[in-house]
């Protein structure tokens, strides 16, 4: 075989653009899904059904296909297999040991404390009952320690709150025990970076919007985010320190934050690109660089140089994920009228009439986004304000 191989960990659609990216590369691609109707599995060069705790049949997939990068995008869940494959192949990856403090949020926590980086206070729930004897200072918010994509991510006003729903939390983790944390106010934010030869980059600040509470599900990333220069050089700064702190080397990272009048305070990250299409399409939109490029070439050791961080471009660009009221769809979903919005680059709704508009409790029961670019922001606002009207026009819900 004379074309570079790599595996993709995921051949779902949060990996199709990584895959595509790959292809235009000219790489043999080796996907590996658990799920035997993966939605990508037809755009691979060989796809493999191996579940996603079986670490000697990866590793032979692997050594099967000569194996010379892994990659993923949009998910936390194979990095500590991923790590463990890259050390046993030598390949370009960071180690299991930031892996493994990466995809645990108490052991993410315990480092950003050792290393004096500013997060928020949190502890260990083992079990529902313990919350009784806790002395809990509220608003907190309860999550998984090993989730992503906001599932079981709830926040928690008083005790009663608490008590209704942490037994929601305890279904999504598979550790025994959950984590509680104070709640942070201010503006939510994500960072999206490169980290190679021992340097960290800041490719996009992203700016959030969330649902609103109990759940705390993103429902619009906005690039460039509104903040000032200061501002983003402290981020820089405390990008620098986490990368240090957990050992990020040869992978892109998603870092969550909060910033209010006290400062900057970490929520989480992770080596990965971000999922929401932040790092796919957000990212290329408002700046030129192709961070899904980048990461492809550190997995297969292909040199890169300073250029390709630098950005290309500056350019308003957002993702709004549909919200409507619970009910049915009992008109036909015409939608069509989006296509005219001048801002518009992609759209997608899946309810058909019919189908009962669900609560938006993670990440994984949203029904709808549009994405938008423009070089002014306020007729990006403008467009997306347009969005909203046709959508509630063309939907009637009882």
């Amino acid at each position: 075989m004379n074309r570079k191989s790599v595996m993709i960990f995921g051949v779902g659609s949060l990996q199709k653009s990584i895959i595509e990216h790959c292809k235009k590369k000219g790489l043999f691609i080796v996907g590996i899904d658990p799920d035997e109707n993966a939605v990508c599995k037809d755009i691979v060069d060989s796809f493999e059904i191996v579940d996603g705790n079986d670490y000697d049949k990866t590793l032979n997939v692997a050594k099967k296909h000569n194996i010379q990068g892994l990659i993923t995008a949009a998910t936390d869940k194979p990095l500590v297999m991923m790590a463990r494959i890259a050390k046993d192949l030598d390949l370009s990856f960071y180690t299991v040991e930031t892996a493994q403090y990466s995809t645990d949020k108490y052991l993410m926590k315990q480092k950003f404390n050792e290393f004096n980086i500013p997060c928020a206070k949190g502890f260990i729930v083992n079990h529902e009952t313990d919350i009784d004897v806790l002395k809990i200072d509220y608003p907190v918010i309860i999550k998984p320690r090993d989730n992503s994509g906001s599932r079981g991510v709830i926040s928690c006003e008083n005790l009663k709150a608490l008590k209704k729903s942490i037994k929601e939390t305890f279904k999504f983790t598979k550790k025994g025990n959950i984590l509680v944390e104070e709640f942070i106010e201010g503006q939510e934010y994500s960072v999206e970076s490169i980290h190679y030869k021992d340097k960290s980059h800041v490719i996009q600040i992203t700016e959030k919007k969330t649902t609103k509470f109990p759940y705390n599900v993103e429902l619009g990333h906005l690039q460039p985010a509104s903040v000032t220069l200061r501002q983003k050089l402290d981020i820089e700064d405390v990008i620098i320190k986490i990368a240090k702190a957990l050992g990020f080397e040869n992978c892109a990272s998603h870092t969550e934050l909060k910033i209010n009048s006290k400062g900057i305070k970490i929520i989480e990250t992770s080596p990965r690109l971000g999922g929401d299409f932040i790092s796919s399409t957000l990212v290329p939109l408002s700046t030129g660089v192709n961070m899904e490029d980048l990461l492809i070439d550190i997995s297969i050791k292909k040199p890169l140089v300073n250029k390709y961080y630098l950005p290309k471009k500056n350019v308003n660009a957002a993702i709004i994920f549909f919200e409507l009221k619970e009910g049915l769809i009992v008109d036909n979903v015409n939608l069509d009228e989006i296509n005219d919005i001048k801002s518009i680059y992609a759209w997608s709704f899946d309810l058909k009439k019919g189908n009962k508009i669900n609560k938006i409790t993670s990440s994984l029961n949203r029904y709808g986004y549009a994405i938008v670019f423009n070089y002014q922001r306020k007729n990006l606002f403008s467009d997306i304000n347009k969005i909203n009207l046709i959508l509630n026009k063309n939907i009637n819900i009882k």
